[in-house]
């Protein structure tokens, strides 16, 4: 009988490797946060849930979490669905104009926008407020930017892209016959949107107020700035109020909030898989469509009129009032007013050494967030898209279970875990930091590479494979030159986030390692609101600046 040699597949060791990393640094980190949680002298207790909600400012923080994360949801989606079917489904002029600008907002620190609007909407001197006292002849402003109201204001414009972007992407993959049919049926446009597209589209669209739930409800840069000085607490400040008190009290009190944070972030993230697997069985065909254009007649003018002023609203006005602010010298008047104008904090930000070195941190922690997440990434696509091996799905499962995972409860669990207590101590030192980067945001890149193995022919890797090229010969030679535009892709969508971050890495940074997420907070928070308006206005024209280059890059197929 003639032996058959086994032959070693490198890949193999690879993607055992990264499914190490992955138990490592997200499930144990993970799991010893909910274990922690539960635990007092070793023994199981509820004692740290007891006396953290005996306080009635942490019922109000999480009645707030709830309140304002439900009502951001209900209004990012009324937000978003009209657009997307306005920009994909229409004949809207300038619809592409409009898109981008929908997904320039996604590429903006939300904490950017919380800047802006407390500026247009302060309720002592903000300019917007100002403007609708004067044109309606108010004795008072009309609208306070430090109230639930207005922190469910800022949310909302600011995170309405999660559900723009998959609801634009579900309606590019509808069938179009079943509207074809409502049509030649007789139905009007309008008739044919309400029984037919919006029915088929309600699993996407829940799915997609889900995501701007769990966004909203795991920001810390909004509620940290519009609900600070209002007294509107959330749990993510709460939880970062009760790290910074440094005790071991302090850290146990952080850890049962965060739990439940977390598991509020597990129950979203199981709901918003088994709905997008329901919407794949329902509004999916098999074959390439091409969406119908419906023409809104007499309606494209006034509709073209309501999404530019909704546009001004939503992406010029804040923008510019930041991108002013920073040449303002008198925050209390306009920058148009006489000798108000001034270049001088564009300078500090370009001068000062504790900026440029926080620019560097940011630099380089999210471009090896980006370039390591890139390569986990691909494996990880890779053995789900083209290998049959049982449990391949886990690693699947387990990234998107950081995506999931609200971003306080991430630095929490590498705090606890990664201070030297089980071995590996990278705590106060940047990789730390782009360990919880490449967590949080390795779902972003693998996400469009699963597509992007979906379109390639097996049979070209094959066709390698009987020539004789091993695994990492074929992913140089045949995948990846293939998948280059989507790599490409993928990896801004980690570099973007990484490089403003602010919610992990105001818990983890150090006084080497400060971050221009860090520094922007410290600065609006603390020192001068137009110094951190000049850093935010640089950080917007670098992202911009990297994702045209990315559009080149890709060959002008990169689409968030």
């Amino acid at each position: 009988m003639r032996k058959q040699g086994v032959r070693f597949d490198i890949k193999w060791l690879i993607i055992l490797l990264i499914i190490a990393l992955l138990l490592i640094f997200l499930v144990f980190p993970l799991t010893y946060l909910v274990v922690r949680a539960f635990l007092r002298n070793g023994e199981f207790s509820l004692e740290a849930f007891r006396r953290i909600y005996t306080y009635s400012m942490n019922w109000e923080a999480l009645k707030n979490t709830l309140i304002t994360a439900s009502l951001a949801m209900l209004l990012g989606v009324a937000i978003a669905f009209p657009m997307a079917w306005l920009v994909g489904r229409t004949d809207l002029p300038g619809k592409g104009f409009f898109r981008m600008l929908s997904v320039t907002t996604y590429m903006v620190p939300p904490y950017v926008g919380a800047m802006a609007w407390m500026r247009l909407l302060n309720p002592k001197a903000g300019t917007l407020n100002s403007f609708l006292q004067k044109l309606f002849g108010l004795s008072e402003m009309p609208m306070n930017i430090y109230s639930i109201g207005g922190l469910v204001w800022v949310l909302a414009t600011f995170y309405y892209p999660f559900a723009f972007i998959t609801i634009s992407r579900a309606m590019e993959r509808m069938d179009p016959s079943l509207e074809e049919a409502s049509r030649i049926s007789g139905a009007s446009p309008l008739k044919t949107l309400f029984t037919v597209t919006l029915p088929l589209m309600l699993p996407s669209i829940v799915a997609s107020g889900l995501l701007v739930f769990i966004a909203a409800a795991s920001c810390y840069g909004i509620p940290s700035i519009i609900g600070a000085p209002g007294k509107i607490y959330t749990v993510t400040t709460r939880i970062a109020e009760y790290v910074s008190i440094g005790s071991d009290e302090g850290l146990s009190d952080a850890t049962a909030l965060a739990v439940v944070l977390m598991l509020l972030g597990i129950l979203i993230l199981i709901l918003t898989d088994f709905i997008i697997g329901k919407r794949d069985y329902t509004t999916v065909s098999g074959k390439s469509v091409r969406p119908n254009i419906v023409e809104l007649g007499r309606w494209r003018i006034p509709t073209l009129i309501i999404v530019c002023v909704l546009s001004f609203i939503l992406q010029i006005l804040p923008f510019f009032t930041v991108f002013a602010t920073s040449f303002t010298k008198n925050m209390g008047k306009s920058i148009f007013s006489q000798g108000n104008f001034t270049t001088k904090y564009w300078g500090i930000i370009f001068s000062r050494d504790a900026i440029l070195s926080s620019a560097k941190n940011s630099l380089l922690a999210a471009f090896l967030a980006a370039t390591l997440g890139m390569i986990v990434a691909v494996t990880m696509a890779y053995l789900l898209k083209r290998t049959k091996q049982r449990g391949r799905k886990i690693p699947d499962f387990l990234i998107a279970l950081g995506s999931g995972t609200p971003s306080v409860v991430i630095a929490l669990a590498l705090i606890m875990t990664m201070n030297g207590r089980f071995g590996i101590n990278i705590y106060n030192t940047i990789w730390i930091m782009i360990v919880a980067y490449m967590v949080k945001y390795m779902m972003m890149g693998m996400r469009p590479l699963v597509s992007g193995f979906s379109q390639i022919a097996p049979s070209l890797e094959e066709a390698a494979q009987i020539s004789g090229a091993g695994w990492l010969r074929r992913m140089k030679d045949v995948i990846l030159p293939l998948l280059l535009p989507t790599v490409v892709a993928g990896w801004f969508l980690i570099f973007m986030p990484s490089f403003y971050e602010l919610t992990m890495s105001t818990l983890l940074y150090s006084s080497k390692t400060e971050t221009l997420g860090v520094q922007l907070f410290n600065y609006q928070t603390y020192h001068s609101q137009q110094t951190a308006a000049a850093l935010a206005s640089g950080i917007l024209l670098l992202v911009i600046a990297v994702n045209v280059l990315l559009k080149k890059l890709s060959r002008g197929r990169f689409s968030i």
